[in-house]
Protein backbone atom coordinates (compact mmCIF):
# COMPACT_ATOMS: atom_id res chain seq x y z
CA UNK A 1 0.00 0.00 0.00
CA UNK A 2 1.26 3.41 -1.12
CA UNK A 3 1.69 5.73 2.09
CA UNK A 4 2.56 9.89 2.18
CA UNK A 5 4.54 10.74 -0.22
CA UNK A 6 5.73 13.81 -2.14
CA UNK A 7 8.01 14.73 -4.86
CA UNK A 8 9.82 18.27 -6.25
CA UNK A 9 12.98 19.98 -6.70
CA UNK A 10 15.15 20.18 -4.11
CA UNK A 11 17.96 23.37 -4.09
CA UNK A 12 17.38 25.24 -7.23
CA UNK A 13 20.49 28.45 -6.68
CA UNK A 14 19.29 31.85 -7.55
CA UNK A 15 20.97 34.52 -7.56
CA UNK A 16 19.11 37.92 -8.82
CA UNK A 17 21.17 41.66 -9.17
CA UNK A 18 19.38 44.54 -9.14
CA UNK A 19 21.05 46.64 -11.83
CA UNK A 20 18.28 49.79 -11.68
CA UNK A 21 20.41 52.20 -9.38
CA UNK A 22 23.47 53.49 -8.98
CA UNK A 23 24.36 50.76 -6.13
CA UNK A 24 23.82 46.94 -7.03
CA UNK A 25 21.55 44.99 -4.69
CA UNK A 26 22.14 40.87 -4.59
CA UNK A 27 19.67 38.49 -3.45
CA UNK A 28 20.64 34.61 -3.45
CA UNK A 29 18.29 32.27 -2.35
CA UNK A 30 18.11 28.09 -2.34
CA UNK A 31 14.73 27.46 -3.40
CA UNK A 32 13.75 24.18 -2.91
CA UNK A 33 9.88 22.99 -3.77
CA UNK A 34 8.02 19.97 -2.85
CA UNK A 35 4.24 18.73 -4.35
CA UNK A 36 1.72 16.59 -2.68
CA UNK A 37 -1.67 14.90 -3.76
CA UNK A 38 -2.95 12.31 -5.82
CA UNK A 39 -0.12 10.55 -7.31
CA UNK A 40 -0.67 7.18 -6.61
CA UNK A 41 -0.80 6.65 -10.42
CA UNK A 42 2.82 7.23 -11.39
CA UNK A 43 3.93 5.52 -8.70
CA UNK A 44 1.99 2.05 -8.80
CA UNK A 45 1.46 2.17 -12.77
CA UNK A 46 3.92 5.03 -14.18
CA UNK A 47 1.03 6.94 -15.33
CA UNK A 48 2.74 10.86 -15.24
CA UNK A 49 -0.63 12.86 -16.45
CA UNK A 50 -0.33 14.31 -12.55
CA UNK A 51 3.24 15.12 -11.90
CA UNK A 52 4.57 18.87 -12.88
CA UNK A 53 7.95 17.53 -13.86
CA UNK A 54 10.71 19.12 -11.26
CA UNK A 55 12.70 20.85 -14.00
CA UNK A 56 9.35 22.78 -14.52
CA UNK A 57 9.08 23.71 -11.47
CA UNK A 58 12.88 25.09 -11.37
CA UNK A 59 12.36 27.03 -14.71
CA UNK A 60 9.42 28.67 -12.93
CA UNK A 61 11.56 29.68 -9.71
CA UNK A 62 13.94 31.70 -12.22
CA UNK A 63 11.18 33.10 -14.55
CA UNK A 64 9.27 34.48 -11.31
CA UNK A 65 12.55 35.79 -9.93
CA UNK A 66 12.43 37.83 -13.71
CA UNK A 67 8.61 38.18 -13.62
CA UNK A 68 7.80 39.57 -10.20
CA UNK A 69 11.49 39.89 -7.84
CA UNK A 70 12.10 38.97 -4.69
CA UNK A 71 10.88 41.49 -2.38
CA UNK A 72 11.30 39.19 0.68
CA UNK A 73 11.60 35.36 0.93
CA UNK A 74 8.07 34.96 2.58
CA UNK A 75 6.39 37.09 -0.55
CA UNK A 76 8.49 35.07 -3.30
CA UNK A 77 7.24 31.91 -1.69
CA UNK A 78 3.83 33.09 -1.20
CA UNK A 79 3.98 33.84 -5.11
CA UNK A 80 4.95 30.34 -5.75
CA UNK A 81 2.85 28.23 -3.68
CA UNK A 82 0.12 29.83 -4.40
CA UNK A 83 1.21 29.45 -8.54
CA UNK A 84 2.03 25.45 -7.67
CA UNK A 85 -1.13 24.18 -5.99
CA UNK A 86 -3.00 25.42 -9.03
CA UNK A 87 -2.00 22.64 -10.33
CA UNK A 88 -1.27 20.24 -7.41
CA UNK A 89 -3.30 19.68 -4.23
CA UNK A 90 -0.76 20.96 -1.71
CA UNK A 91 2.44 22.59 -2.54
CA UNK A 92 5.37 23.72 0.13
CA UNK A 93 8.49 25.78 -0.84
CA UNK A 94 11.05 26.33 1.38
CA UNK A 95 13.57 29.29 0.95
CA UNK A 96 17.04 29.88 2.26
CA UNK A 97 18.58 33.71 2.13
CA UNK A 98 22.20 34.14 2.51
CA UNK A 99 23.30 37.52 3.53
CA UNK A 100 25.75 39.68 2.13
CA UNK A 101 27.39 42.75 3.20
CA UNK A 102 27.96 45.61 0.97
CA UNK A 103 31.64 46.44 -0.02
CA UNK A 104 30.99 49.15 -2.90
CA UNK A 105 28.38 50.11 -5.60
CA UNK A 106 28.84 46.45 -6.66
CA UNK A 107 31.36 44.73 -4.42
CA UNK A 108 29.69 42.20 -1.25
CA UNK A 109 31.02 39.97 1.12
CA UNK A 110 29.24 37.31 2.26
CA UNK A 111 27.87 38.23 5.97
CA UNK A 112 27.67 35.51 8.87
CA UNK A 113 24.49 36.95 10.38
CA UNK A 114 22.94 33.36 10.26
CA UNK A 115 20.78 32.37 6.93
CA UNK A 116 17.36 33.64 6.74
CA UNK A 117 14.82 30.83 6.17
CA UNK A 118 11.25 30.57 5.09
CA UNK A 119 9.10 27.75 4.58
CA UNK A 120 5.48 28.63 2.66
CA UNK A 121 2.62 25.63 2.25
CA UNK A 122 -0.34 26.13 0.21
CA UNK A 123 -3.36 24.28 -0.17
CA UNK A 124 -7.24 24.51 -0.47
CA UNK A 125 -7.52 24.52 3.36
CA UNK A 126 -5.10 27.90 3.37
CA UNK A 127 -1.86 29.52 3.50
CA UNK A 128 0.76 28.64 6.37
CA UNK A 129 4.14 30.55 6.77
CA UNK A 130 7.23 29.76 9.17
CA UNK A 131 10.10 31.72 9.09
CA UNK A 132 13.29 31.92 11.03
CA UNK A 133 17.41 32.14 10.86
CA UNK A 134 19.89 29.08 10.75
CA UNK A 135 23.19 29.38 11.88
CA UNK A 136 23.33 32.10 13.86
CA UNK A 137 26.60 31.39 15.82
CA UNK A 138 26.18 33.17 19.36
CA UNK A 139 28.55 32.87 22.67
CA UNK A 140 28.72 34.11 25.94
CA UNK A 141 32.54 33.26 28.08
CA UNK A 142 30.75 33.52 31.18
CA UNK A 143 27.48 34.17 33.01
CA UNK A 144 26.92 30.12 32.46
CA UNK A 145 26.54 26.96 35.02
CA UNK A 146 25.95 23.48 35.22
CA UNK A 147 25.48 21.44 38.27
CA UNK A 148 23.30 19.26 39.64
CA UNK A 149 22.43 17.06 37.24
CA UNK A 150 22.09 13.48 37.75
CA UNK A 151 24.93 11.43 38.23
CA UNK A 152 25.68 7.74 37.60
CA UNK A 153 28.98 5.00 37.02
CA UNK A 154 29.24 6.13 33.64
CA UNK A 155 29.67 10.41 34.82
CA UNK A 156 32.46 12.13 34.25
CA UNK A 157 31.58 15.43 33.40
CA UNK A 158 32.85 17.93 36.37
CA UNK A 159 29.83 20.23 38.04
CA UNK A 160 30.74 24.00 37.08
CA UNK A 161 29.90 27.55 37.88
CA UNK A 162 31.80 29.29 34.65
CA UNK A 163 31.83 28.21 31.67
CA UNK A 164 31.66 29.02 27.62
CA UNK A 165 28.18 28.75 26.18
CA UNK A 166 28.09 28.45 22.44
CA UNK A 167 25.83 27.57 19.84
CA UNK A 168 24.60 27.52 16.85
CA UNK A 169 20.78 28.57 16.42
CA UNK A 170 18.56 27.31 14.62
CA UNK A 171 15.31 28.92 15.26
CA UNK A 172 11.52 28.95 13.02
CA UNK A 173 8.71 30.79 13.72
CA UNK A 174 5.19 30.57 12.99
CA UNK A 175 2.87 33.36 12.05
CA UNK A 176 -0.31 33.87 12.82
CA UNK A 177 -1.05 35.07 9.05
CA UNK A 178 -0.16 36.19 5.65
CA UNK A 179 -0.33 40.07 6.11
CA UNK A 180 2.98 40.89 7.48
CA UNK A 181 5.76 43.39 7.51
CA UNK A 182 8.28 40.43 7.03
CA UNK A 183 11.55 42.21 7.22
CA UNK A 184 10.20 43.64 10.28
CA UNK A 185 9.12 40.97 12.01
CA UNK A 186 12.25 39.26 11.06
CA UNK A 187 14.35 42.22 12.34
CA UNK A 188 12.19 42.06 15.61
CA UNK A 189 12.59 38.18 16.41
CA UNK A 190 16.32 38.11 15.19
CA UNK A 191 16.90 40.87 17.71
CA UNK A 192 15.10 38.98 20.58
CA UNK A 193 16.70 35.84 20.14
CA UNK A 194 20.02 37.52 20.67
CA UNK A 195 18.93 39.86 23.39
CA UNK A 196 17.45 36.66 25.21
CA UNK A 197 20.96 34.52 25.01
CA UNK A 198 22.60 37.68 25.87
CA UNK A 199 21.00 38.84 28.79
CA UNK A 200 19.90 35.35 30.19
CA UNK A 201 22.40 34.09 33.49
CA UNK A 202 22.26 30.43 32.15
CA UNK A 203 21.81 27.53 34.69
CA UNK A 204 21.50 25.35 31.76
CA UNK A 205 21.16 25.91 27.86
CA UNK A 206 17.22 24.31 28.06
CA UNK A 207 16.84 27.62 30.31
CA UNK A 208 18.54 29.59 27.73
CA UNK A 209 16.03 28.09 25.11
CA UNK A 210 13.01 28.69 26.98
CA UNK A 211 14.22 32.30 27.60
CA UNK A 212 14.78 32.48 23.94
CA UNK A 213 11.54 31.55 22.70
CA UNK A 214 9.63 33.62 25.11
CA UNK A 215 10.96 36.82 23.98
CA UNK A 216 10.03 36.27 20.79
CA UNK A 217 7.02 35.56 21.38
CA UNK A 218 6.61 38.99 23.67
CA UNK A 219 8.32 41.00 20.94
CA UNK A 220 6.22 39.88 18.20
CA UNK A 221 2.78 39.60 18.87
CA UNK A 222 1.57 38.02 15.31
CA UNK A 223 4.45 34.90 16.47
CA UNK A 224 2.17 32.14 17.89
CA UNK A 225 5.19 29.44 18.39
CA UNK A 226 8.83 29.36 18.46
CA UNK A 227 10.95 26.02 17.55
CA UNK A 228 14.81 26.25 18.40
CA UNK A 229 17.44 24.03 18.30
CA UNK A 230 19.95 24.66 20.25
CA UNK A 231 23.88 22.23 19.26
CA UNK A 232 25.90 22.94 22.40
CA UNK A 233 29.33 23.52 21.37
CA UNK A 234 31.55 22.46 23.77
CA UNK A 235 34.72 24.72 25.52
CA UNK A 236 36.77 22.68 27.08
CA UNK A 237 39.48 24.21 29.23
CA UNK A 238 43.75 22.68 28.71
CA UNK A 239 45.23 21.62 31.01
CA UNK A 240 48.66 23.63 30.69
CA UNK A 241 50.04 21.79 33.82
CA UNK A 242 52.47 19.80 31.96
CA UNK A 243 54.08 23.11 30.82
CA UNK A 244 54.29 24.43 33.94
CA UNK A 245 51.56 26.86 32.94
CA UNK A 246 48.18 27.83 34.85
CA UNK A 247 45.10 27.85 33.07
CA UNK A 248 42.55 30.81 34.72
CA UNK A 249 39.96 30.21 32.04
CA UNK A 250 41.93 31.36 29.41
CA UNK A 251 42.87 28.80 27.24
CA UNK A 252 40.37 26.20 25.50
CA UNK A 253 39.43 23.44 23.40
CA UNK A 254 36.81 24.39 20.78
CA UNK A 255 35.45 20.48 20.18
CA UNK A 256 32.98 20.11 16.86
CA UNK A 257 31.93 16.99 17.93
CA UNK A 258 30.10 15.17 19.75
CA UNK A 259 27.91 18.00 20.93
CA UNK A 260 24.80 18.27 22.98
CA UNK A 261 21.56 19.38 21.05
CA UNK A 262 18.87 20.65 22.94
CA UNK A 263 15.74 21.30 21.30
CA UNK A 264 12.32 22.68 22.27
CA UNK A 265 9.38 24.37 21.65
CA UNK A 266 7.90 27.68 23.14
CA UNK A 267 4.07 28.84 22.23
CA UNK A 268 1.46 30.72 23.31
CA UNK A 269 -2.01 29.01 25.20
CA UNK A 270 -3.56 30.18 22.68
CA UNK A 271 -1.95 29.15 19.63
CA UNK A 272 -3.69 27.69 16.40
CA UNK A 273 -2.91 24.31 14.98
CA UNK A 274 0.37 24.57 12.74
CA UNK A 275 -1.38 23.34 9.46
CA UNK A 276 0.94 21.95 7.01
CA UNK A 277 3.48 24.85 6.91
CA UNK A 278 5.12 23.69 10.82
CA UNK A 279 5.62 19.71 9.31
CA UNK A 280 8.88 20.89 8.58
CA UNK A 281 10.89 17.34 8.50
CA UNK A 282 8.08 14.97 8.60
CA UNK A 283 5.74 14.62 5.63
CA UNK A 284 2.22 16.70 5.15
CA UNK A 285 0.37 14.87 8.49
CA UNK A 286 0.31 18.65 9.91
Amino acid sequence: MLGPNQYGKAETRLVLVRRGAAEHELVDLNVSVALAGDLADTHLTGDNSKVLPTDTQKNTVYAFAREHGVSTVEEFGLLLARHFVSTVERARVSIDSYGWDRLGPHSFARTGAGVRTAVVSASADGEWVVSGVRDLVLLNTTDSEFHGFIRDRYTTLPETSDRILATAVDASWRHSGVTVDWDFVYDEARAALIAAFVNTYSLSLQQTLHAMGSAVLEAVPSIVEVRLSLPNRHHFLVDLAPFGLDNPGEVFLAADRPYGLIEGTVLRDDAPEAGLAWSLSSGWNG
